[in-house]
Parts: structure tokens; sequence; C-alpha cells
């Protein structure tokens, strides 16, 4: 590989990468925990939007388990983001050729 094929791959990968912050930027994802007692929302770049409690998880007074569902329903948000930065890098990195990667 010589220089200007370097400089092209790397070219591309910037162009990917600036496309792939863009795509999480606009991902939304949800976590729903304790049959719905408890949903998060939290955007592509881990950002907590929002988190809803039903009024049914209250009513228990056990404040250690709503702290727990809380935890449990960001923790899913975390996840599922991560999953679908997984399956966009990969599909990001499949159109690159990238010898050793590909």
């Amino acid at each position: 590989m010589d220089i200007k094929q370097m400089q092209q791959l790397m070219a591309q990968a910037q162009e990917r990468a600036q496309e792939m912050q863009s795509r999480m930027a606009q991902v939304v994802v949800e976590a729903s925990v304790g049959g719905g007692a408890v949903s998060a929302k939290m955007n592509g770049q881990k950002q907590l939007l929002s988190v809803t409690i039903e009024q049914t998880a209250m009513e228990g007074g056990d404040r250690e388990m709503l702290q727990d569902l809380i935890v449990a329903a960001v923790n899913e948000c975390g996840r599922k983001v991560d999953a679908t930065l997984q399956s966009s890098l990969g599909s990001m990195l499949g159109g690159l050729n990238i010898p050793g990667l590909t």
C-alpha cells in the first residue's frame, strides 16, 4: 500500500466516522424494566433523555427497589446504544478495504 492509497483510506475512514456520529446523534433507545414500572430513554451519545416511573412503582414504598429499577433501565439503554453503535461500526468498516480487517 503506497502513501496515496493510505491517504485515501484515511479520508474514507474520517468521512464514515463523521457520518456515524451524525447517525448516532439521531438514535434514541428506550428500555423498560419491572414490567413497565420504570422506563428510560437515551440518545446515541449516551445522554439520558428521560425517566418515566409509573405510579404503581411508588405505591409499595420500597425506595431501594425503585432505585434499582431506575439503574437497570438506564443500564439497559446503555447496552442498547452500544449494540447499535457496534452494528453501525460493523457496517461502516465493511465498506472499507483495510488489509487484515476485511
